[in-house]
């Protein structure tokens, strides 16, 4: 029989958190849940002392998250060739550290090590390059897209195993298959943990939980000291360090944050609204961020008062709202739709105006040959939930969206939002209007020729779902909610990959004259294991430039 690992949305976390094994998040002890965290052996690697390692870079700086096998009692520090970087411990155990380095020399491979402060490594050296310089030409650029990589651990034995989340072991294969590609950059882009604290996905999607819950979570406390941050840890970290691990440690990545990295999935009913989220689990989204994934670096050409940026805390980090620019080839704007979402009816955004603002006036100039569009929120498809663009419902008795019947709680400011930015990128005349997503637990691309008033036929924009890596079975459209990835009502789109529930991700290879697309999935139910190793591109297309 197969076993699964599971845990009670509606149990969290019964007892003190400060009890190793006596504590329980549902029914499972607090040290087997920390065993689900164990990270992946690394390949020709020494990880040493290193449990977790995810950098990130633009042509000047690095910022790297660590966590180690066990907590240090004084900062750590890393080598960047000759310069050293104090470590900054980012929990109140020692177990979690930053370092952020300044002044680089772009396009360069550096040389990075780890020490103790008595000297010894922690860690084998390892090479990790800055990007090119603004004004530098360089020939291709190719960057790693997927989403949803999060959910706790499992078990897996086999073909038609998919109760679960796929399990972390195997979530981790298929990001090692995309590194063996040899991508300059990665885009995780939303949902690297599922731990919703008061809505949950199921059967009864949307739904409250169910009265009684429990938490050891003190909602009116700090996130940081005592028994939240102990439970904190316990609820994300295995759901981060064993997919990772120090794979990507010379690879850059670019975390974006959703629904669910909130502590919650965009439900709304009589009694809540999961958005905007509540206080207590913004600090919560705040401080996975700042244990285990790097925030954005600065951008001369990003304002610096974006919302969640420049915070004091975080000093000219930016938490929502970041570039990846790589030279003048190639910029990609990426954009957490649920952070300062509200409910202003007609006058709703998704975004902030400001970020809005900057999106828009980073689409019109042409300093880069090519510009992407990377929200958490996906453009061209809808499965008829709450927290979409799109005003489209499901109609339960044809099995269908529908807009004859109104979405509630639906902003219709959202849909204007929307308008507007395919309308800036639609606008481009000579680069690629190109939108790559997250959140929708599927993998396809499609052209997008009208937006409600806005007529995008001569050029049309280029929509993709990236492909999610650890989706459960009930985190799929058509279980959850019914229905797949369906084209919306308000637009026309011409369905070059129709979106399949598959796990999977995306390349993207930049070159001067036109954007390669790759796509790569993985059937749990129909492939083996071992097929991961092998996968090819289902489906690849090339996107030019005008002349």
């Amino acid at each position: 029989m197969t076993k699964h690992w599971a845990v009670d949305r509606r149990e969290f976390l019964a007892g003190s958190a400060g009890a190793m094994g006596a504590a329980f998040f549902g029914r499972f002890p607090l040290g087997e849940l920390l065993e689900q965290g164990a990270p992946p052996t690394a390949q020709g690697w020494d990880t040493g002392s290193v449990r977790h390692l995810l950098p990130t870079v633009n042509d000047s700086r690095i910022l790297l998250k660590v966590s180690f096998t066990r907590p240090l009692s004084e900062a750590p520090v890393l080598r960047v060739g000759n310069t050293d970087v104090t470590g900054r411990m980012n929990d109140t155990a020692g177990e979690h550290w930053q370092f952020y380095a300044t002044g680089l020399e772009p396009g360069q491979r550096h040389s990075l090590s780890l020490y103790a402060r008595d000297g010894r490594a922690l860690c084998e050296p390892w090479p990790l390059s800055t990007f090119p310089s603004p004004d530098e030409t360089p020939e291709r650029f190719r960057v790693l897209f997927f989403t949803c990589a999060g959910g706790p651990g499992g078990t897996y034995e086999g073909i038609g195993d998919r109760s679960g989340f796929l399990p972390t072991i195997i979530r981790n294969r298929l990001l090692r298959r995309g590194l063996s590609f040899q991508p300059d950059a990665a885009v995780a882009n939303g949902d690297h943990i599922y731990w919703d604290l008061h809505t949950w996905q199921g059967e009864n999607a949307g739904r409250l939980s169910a009265s009684g819950r429990r938490s050891d979570f003190d909602f009116a406390g700090s996130v940081f000291g005592g028994r939240n941050e102990r439970a904190m840890k316990a609820a994300a970290g295995p759901q981060i360090v064993p997919v990772y691990g120090s794979d990507f440690r010379s690879t850059p990545m670019f975390f974006l944050q959703d629904d669910h990295d909130h502590w919650e999935n965009d439900a709304v009913t009589d009694d809540i609204a999961s958005f905007p989220v509540p206080w207590f689990q913004l600090q919560l989204a705040r401080a996975t961020q700042q244990l285990y994934y790097p925030e954005f670096l600065p951008d001369a050409r990003r304002p610096v008062g974006l919302p969640w940026s420049s915070v004091s805390d975080r000093g000219d980090l930016s938490e929502s709202f970041g570039t990846i620019r790589y030279g003048n080839l190639a910029e990609v704007l990426l954009y957490d739709v649920r952070r300062t979402m509200n409910l202003g009816g007609p006058n709703a955004v998704f975004v902030d105006a400001q970020v809005e603002r900057w999106l828009t006036e980073r689409t019109e100039t042409n300093d880069t040959r090519h510009l992407v569009h990377a929200p958490s929120n996906p453009f061209g498809w809808s499965a008829g939930k709450w927290g979409e663009w799109y005003p489209d419902i499901l109609d339960q008795e044809r099995g269908e969206l529908t807009t004859a019947v109104p979405k509630p709680y639906w902003q219709e400011g959202w849909l204007r939002q929307h308008d507007r930015l395919v309308t800036a990128i639609g606008q481009q005349r000579e680069r690629v209007p190109l939108v790559i997503s997250g959140d929708l637990h599927a993998i396809g691309v499609g052209r997008v020729h009208r937006a409600g008033q806005v007529n995008l036929g001569g050029r049309p924009l280029t929509a993709v779902l990236s492909g999610p890596i650890g989706t459960s079975i009930r985190g799929f459209p058509s279980v959850v909610r019914g229905i797949g990835a369906t084209t919306p009502a308000h637009l026309d789109v011409e369905e070059s990959a129709t979106p399949v529930e598959d796990h999977g991700f995306t390349l993207v290879d930049f070159f001067s004259d036109r954007i390669l697309l790759q796509q790569f999935k993985w059937d749990v139910d129909r492939q083996p294991l071992d097929a991961i190793d092998r996968l090819a591109p289902f489906f690849s297309v090339e996107l030019p430039r005008r002349a």
